[in-house]
């Protein structure tokens, strides 16, 4: 496991600035920029002692490999990994679960904002196998703009085996495919759940979408075949939050 790795952009180093301080070993600032929407940053980042250096954008360029840093980067250590143990933890303190199993998703961009969405619907968690997808990286925490740290990832093993797991704890999994037995607006949402969905393009796994109790479609009334991944995801989840709420 690496010791540190590098964070960046405004609202995802703020996040771990007011849920995780002691993670946070240094915070790079561009020089010049200390305007309004930095100075939470570093008053915060003051109050646990944090070294501050200024540099130029080219040195937080290179630190970020991005230019999306927004004049500020993070050094870091590392998030707890959250396994199958963990994910066993919370469906045994939760009582009505609210789950998202993302199936081979290798876009740090897409897990970015399915990570974003889940916060915003209130999902208690999200499952990633541990291979052949992308984990939390510098990426994916600024595209979810401090949703990497409210909403836990759990990457497991062997994902079908988990999910046989789940059913045996009493959660409902609800797979989405072209060919499914009805569409999301017909299915029932409003139990113990998880919804699972596939990775760009290639859609669910043989294996898990046999696992699924149902598969659902989104109905598509244009000439596009597909949608991407993160925006299905959110039409998913506010589908649940619309049924629950009524």
């Amino acid at each position: 496991m690496k010791k540190q790795e590098l964070i960046f952009g405004i609202h995802a180093v703020e996040s771990v600035l007011q849920r995780s301080p002691e993670r946070v070993l240094e915070l790079f600032l561009m020089q010049g920029r200390l305007d309004e929407r930095v100075a939470p940053l570093v008053r915060l980042a003051a109050e646990y002692g944090i070294s501050m250096p200024q540099t130029s954008r080219k040195v937080l360029d290179e630190k970020a490999g991005s230019t999306q840093h927004q004049g500020v980067v993070a050094r870091v250590k590392p998030a707890k990994a959250l396994n199958e143990h963990d994910l066993d933890d919370l469906l045994s303190a939760t009582e009505m679960p609210f789950l998202l199993i993302l199936d081979g998703v290798t876009d740090p961009h897409n897990l970015g904002a399915c990570l974003r969405n889940a916060d915003a619907a209130g999902v208690h968690g999200i499952i990633v196998p541990k291979d052949n997808a992308v984990s939390l990286t510098a990426t994916v925490s600024k595209v979810a703009c401090g949703a990497a740290e409210t909403v836990p990832l759990f990457q497991v093993t062997n994902l079908a085996r988990t999910m046989r797991h789940m059913q045996d704890k009493g959660v409902w999994i609800i797979g989405t495919a072209g060919e499914a037995d009805c569409n999301l607006y017909q299915a029932d949402l409003k139990g113990p759940l998880a919804i699972a969905m596939g990775a760009e393009g290639k859609g669910l796994r043989r294996l898990t979408r046999e696992c699924c109790d149902t598969l659902v479609s989104i109905p598509m009334a244009g000439s596009v075949s597909s949608l991407n991944v993160s925006v299905a995801t959110g039409i998913c989840l506010f589908e649940v939050v619309r049924q629950r709420l009524a």
